[in-house]
């Protein structure tokens, strides 16, 4: 990392600082490069990395900044890569004089500067900054430098430049490409631009003369390219590559996933693919590893469906379902309950497809098909592991239900997920499946249906009398009471790519399964006829939740008919 002359007087000066010779040494300990060992000292001593670099600048005699001070030159930055320079924690700025500033957090490691040195024939002039502010940096930077996505297209447009055939793509030669391969660059950028602009999902799609690149922001479909037609077949083969799928198979879906990292975040990407009549249709879905869990009030829950939820995840045995369609945060909402009541005289096992998020004192399963690891599987297996509460990623057929029905029965709390409508017609699905009604009401405790809506720009969005903002097309203006929050989206601005909305959050509707309801399950009461009698007792549903989001300045009135239009009779 460092001599052991320089090592030493930089270990003065955070003795100096009031650290610990034995922390010190355990962040030498853990750390390749002076960059980790700043972040070993975060972690360890909660030193932050912004004093570290101005004490690691401080000792060598070289300037400091918190942050880049001069934006970085395009035309240097096509002389260098952005690997090359988030693995050496460098970023060229400009040169001036003959001379080349350059940014980084490790100027201890002088063997990247004289590279820069003989690369552009100059004398280089560091200038420390805080490893975070650098990484962020560099990616801003080549964000700017590259123009991304439009410049990849313009080098396959260019017929100068390359002349791509479909023979140039036949499997062999995307198996043995290497990364500067243009479809391999092509493939990189379009999974670096989705999780840079928080998408969820990509979606390729194959037509009869292009293809479509799509990315799925805060659950709305964005054009972004149009690849020429002969390109698809290389993309899903590429992709398909990446997610250790058969690339040979092209008449059967398939179902693979890729890790990676972007930008320093880890990603589990999941592909499908779909055979349709002018190829294979890809969709990724994009799951950010490093993704803090959120609580339940920052998901969304509120009143008395937040009131109503932490009252039944208390519960020591019985059946809690999360319903909605695919997308609508579901297994977020899981997992926000869980972490409510995880501890240490709790025994919590989960069985998922896939696991999502990583959650610290909690047994969690992936499901396996290939060695027969199905929910169902799991489940059984589980239920001989002592736990205490079992969460299953999705009812999906009627021998998960039985079993966690029976586990229900047996003192376990049981939460899992079920697409549906609503709450009442998760009752009716598991009648569906075979389930006796007796069972459906003496485990099923608890129903919450949800689906996500897109909040307003905070920057952009305007106050608005109840005449302007729609809201009697809810047909709830009585529950609305105080409307001085009232607001639509604006014309757009940078922040929230001039759409208007900017983040999403969930409305919900939750069903507590009382005397009352378990009486109608007995009889095999239809969906329908449970939600009036619910409704006329006081129960609020999905749409009543969203009129009252709409009242906070939250959402606005279109965004909630959008995503509860199917529940109006």
């Amino acid at each position: 990392m460092s001599s052991p002359n320089l090592s030493d007087s930089i270990d003065n000066l955070l003795l100096r600082a009031g650290l610990s010779r034995e922390v010190i040494a355990q962040a030498r300990s853990k750390s390749d490069d002076n960059a980790e060992f700043g972040a070993e000292l975060e972690t360890l001593a909660g030193l932050g990395q912004d004093r570290f670099a101005a004490l690691v600048a401080e000792r060598l005699g070289l300037p400091f900044s918190p942050d880049i001070i001069d934006e970085a030159d395009p035309e240097i930055l096509e002389r260098v890569t952005m690997q090359y320079c988030r693995r050496n924690r460098l970023l060229p700025l400009r040169i001036a004089h003959r001379r080349l500033r350059v940014a980084t957090a490790d100027p201890v490691a002088i063997g990247p500067l004289d590279d820069l040195r003989v690369l552009f024939q100059c004398e280089v002039d560091p200038i420390v900054v805080p490893a975070p502010v650098l990484l962020h940096g560099i990616t801003q930077a080549f964000d700017r430098a590259s123009a991304m996505s439009d410049r990849m297209m313009d080098d396959f447009e260019d017929e100068h430049a390359i002349d791509i055939t479909d023979a140039d793509f036949e499997i062999p030669d995307l198996l043995e490409a290497d990364d500067e391969a243009p479809i391999i660059r092509l493939v990189n950028t379009m999974i670096f631009q989705a999780a840079k602009e928080g998408a969820s999902d990509i979606h390729i799609e194959p037509f009869e003369r292009n293809s479509s690149v799509r990315f799925r922001v805060d659950g709305m479909l964005i054009d972004k390219l149009s690849p020429p037609r002969r390109l698809h077949a290389a993309i899903a083969s590429r992709i398909k590559v990446m997610a250790s799928m058969n690339i040979a198979e092209k008449r059967l879906p398939q179902d693979g996933g890729i890790r990676t990292r972007v930008a320093g975040r880890d990603l589990d990407v999941r592909v499908s693919t779909l055979p349709t009549s002018f190829g294979e249709r890809v969709v990724m879905r994009l799951l950010d590893r490093g993704s803090t869990l959120m609580g339940l009030e920052e998901i969304g829950f509120h009143g008395r469906s937040l009131t109503g939820l932490r009252k039944l995840i208390q519960q020591s045995h019985g059946i809690i379902l999360v319903t909605g369609p695919t997308g609508s945060g579901k297994t977020t909402s899981l997992y926000a309950a869980l972490s409510e009541i995880n501890s240490v005289d709790k025994n919590i096992i989960t069985i998922e497809d896939p696991v999502e998020y990583q959650i610290p004192g909690i047994g969690q399963i992936q499901v396996n098909p290939k060695i027969d690891l199905t929910f169902a599987a799991g489940l059984r297996s589980i239920l001989r592991q002592d736990p205490d509460v079992i969460m299953v990623g999705e009812i999906r057929d009627s021998d998960t239900a039985r079993i966690a029905i029976q586990a229900a029965l047996t003192g376990h709390l049981v939460l899992s997920t079920l697409h549906t409508n609503d709450s009442f017609a998760a009752i009716t699905r598991l009648l569906d499946m075979g389930i006796e009604p007796f069972l459906v009401s003496s485990s099923v405790i608890g129903v919450v249906a949800q689906r996500l809506v897109r909040k307003l720009c905070r920057q952009c969005s305007q106050a608005v009398s109840p005449a302007e903002s729609g809201v009697a097309e809810l047909g709830l203006g009585y529950l609305l009471g105080d409307t001085s929050g009232l607001r639509i989206p604006g014309e757009g601005c940078d922040s929230c790519r001039q759409t208007g909305y900017q983040g999403r959050t969930a409305i919900h509707e939750m069903l507590t399964i009382d005397d009352t309801t378990r009486s109608y399950i007995m009889q095999n009461s239809d969906a329908a006829t449970m939600r009036d009698i619910a409704v006329a007792r006081g129960m609020s549903t999905i749409r009543d939740d969203g009129a009252e989001r709409v009242r906070q300045g939250v959402t606005s009135v279109s965004e909630v008919l959008r995503v509860t239009t199917a529940d109006i009779d």
